[in-house]
């Protein structure tokens, strides 16, 4: 399937040069952390702002071109320009025309951005198997960016094994050892022997990212739209919760105080609708995932939203509306609309 199994990896060896494409929410933090740990760090944006400002406040040198880089670190917006809830990834598949014109074999593209399922192999077949192609979905928090930032611990998935274990050796420094890989007669065999694997420290350049390989570069992109959906269907509850209550004439923020006081429960708080770049978009990348078995509680979750954004928008003036700091809430939310 690939040409570059026996490819010799630039960075393994000598300098490396890294370009992050895309200087936005995701992909500026991303090159800052990669500055800070001593590689050559390049941006691309269609944006000219960005990149000045990139340069210009982190350092973060201009790339005009993909001609000589090691490794690029694809973070591009994947909604549509005029509807950040809906997926699209047509700026990833353009500046991906762009790579594989341009980009060197044997480099390495890492996908942070959130994805598709079956996109990284589309991509493999854009830049017709010359680059090592991995995924490993972005987690950041800006309010907590020192342990839960661009460093904490990741998902990784590689479009084969080799591409697996370059994304390992640039994000980790880690070389992995699969059991049975002389004796498998498949890549499936291969992959699935990745529960029984042994990981070594390599000598080379990193991160210094911790990352947890998986068997498909499926499962990696299923990982980051389902933990985003799981998040989307706790909100959900939440806001039908509050809507219970106002119904019932019950205090929403008694009820949901009194919930959280048993060990495995965490209801959260409904705010003003499930909002952000995140979580609506990639419920939907999930749910349109298959086309044999549809999410029929997150399709339900996304009616709940909706009917939870009409009530706050015809909501009487008559609504006792409280504002209440919740310093043990897992969303980290300094300040939340709740209902009383």
């Amino acid at each position: 399937m690939s040409n570059i199994n026996n490819t010799k990896f630039g960075f393994l060896g000598g300098i490396d040069k890294v370009v992050v494409i895309g200087l936005g929410q995701l992909g500026l933090p991303v090159a800052k952390y990669v500055k800070e740990k001593g590689f050559d760090t390049y941006g691309y944006d269609i944006n000219e702002k960005a990149m000045e400002v990139a340069q210009s406040n982190y350092g973060i040198k201009q790339a005009s071109n993909f001609n000589d880089f090691d490794v690029l670190i694809i973070c591009v917006s994947t909604h549509r320009p005029d509807d950040m809830f809906s997926p699209q990834i047509d700026s990833l598949l353009s500046v991906m025309e762009k790579i594989s014109r341009e980009a060197k074999t044997g480099a390495l593209i890492s996908i942070e951005s959130t994805i598709p399922k079956g996109t990284s192999k589309k991509v493999f077949e854009k830049v017709d198997h010359r680059l090592h192609v991995v995924h490993a979905p972005h987690r950041w928090y800006a309010l907590e960016e020192n342990i839960h930032g661009v460093n904490q611990l990741r998902i990784i998935g590689g479009v084969s094994s080799c591409c697996l274990q370059h994304g390992l050796n640039f994000y980790d420094g880690v070389e992995i050892r699969l059991s049975n890989d002389s004796s498998s007669s498949s890549n499936k065999e291969r992959d699935s022997s990745l529960t029984s694997t042994s990981h070594m420290k390599t000598e080379g350049h990193s991160l210094q990212i911790p990352m947890h390989p998986v068997s498909s570069i499926e499962v990696a992109e299923l990982t980051k739209i389902i933990e985003n959906s799981h998040r989307y269907l706790q909100i959900a509850f939440a806001e039908e919760l509050a809507l219970y209550c106002r119904a019932n004439n019950i205090s929403f923020t008694e009820l949901r105080h009194s919930l959280n006081t048993k060990w495995n429960v965490e209801i959260l708080e409904p705010r003003d609708g499930i909002g952000g770049h995140c979580l609506p978009k990639d419920t939907k990348m999930f749910v349109n995932s298959s086309n044999t078995i549809k999410s029929k509680i997150l399709q339900a979750a996304i009616e709940i939203d909706e009917d939870y954004r009409e009530y706050i928008k015809n909501r009487d003036n008559g609504d006792k509306i409280v504002q209440l700091k919740n310093t043990d809430d897992k969303q980290k939310s300094q300040s939340s609309l709740l209902f009383q």
